[in-house]
């Protein structure tokens, strides 16, 4: 199996906030007829990440519920009010553990409704092209999320500060990332104005 093969190549999904400009836990409100959790764990098995882990916080239970059917892992973070650091570090420890041949992680957010297979199989398919160990979306004139980190930077992601999110190691580490355009990927839902500007969309 080649060092780069996509069965080789987990997901962490971040679900443990409380959502509390939107009033109730946005991992659970449908877009396009399913909760947005279920789209992201959708997407990440449709492109081969195995194992897919979603780490859950405010709403473990609902969560837990709504994920039944599928094939993902669900790690409840106890810490998840000290930060998004906190959960990223819980998502990378519960995936290496399960699988620790895993060369790389893609690091997934719930809230970008415009997450599907065909974003995360670009950015699997750009680390095997350019072999660099960070594939890093682009929009709105910054990089983020989703993004691939390889092994490489396992530990790094694992010693996060609670408040510090993957974009700190992103650009920390510039010469070591290979960019991918994602039109739309600056779309989240934080407010219920946001969520009826994306169902317009």
């Amino acid at each position: 199996m080649s060092p780069h093969s996509k069965s080789e190549v987990g997901a962490v999904i971040l679900a443990a906030g409380e959502s509390s400009r939107l009033g109730q836990p946005k991992q659970l409100i449908a877009f396009r007829g399913k909760a947005l959790v279920c789209r992201a764990v959708d997407a990440a098995c449709e492109a081969r990440c195995s194992p897919v882990v979603v780490v859950a916080g405010s709403s473990s239970e609902e969560i837990r519920h709504a994920l039944g059917s599928t094939r993902a892992m669900i790690v409840d973070n106890k810490n998840w009010r000290r930060g998004i650091g906190n959960s990223i570090r819980t998502g990378v420890q519960a995936v290496t553990d399960k699988r620790p041949d895993v060369n790389a992680i893609v690091l997934l957010v719930c809230d970008q409704p415009r997450v599907d297979a065909r974003v995360i199989k670009r950015l699997v398919t750009l680390h095997s092209k350019t072999h660099k160990d960070i594939i890093a979306s682009k929009y709105a004139d910054t990089l983020g999320v989703p993004a691939l980190f390889s092994s490489a930077f396992f530990r790094e992601l694992c010693f996060l500060e609670d408040w510090a999110g993957a974009k700190s190691i992103i650009h920390k580490n510039r010469d070591r990332v290979a960019e991918l355009a994602f039109p739309g990927g600056e779309i989240d839902v934080d407010t219920w104005e946001q969520w009826e500007k994306v169902n317009r969309r």
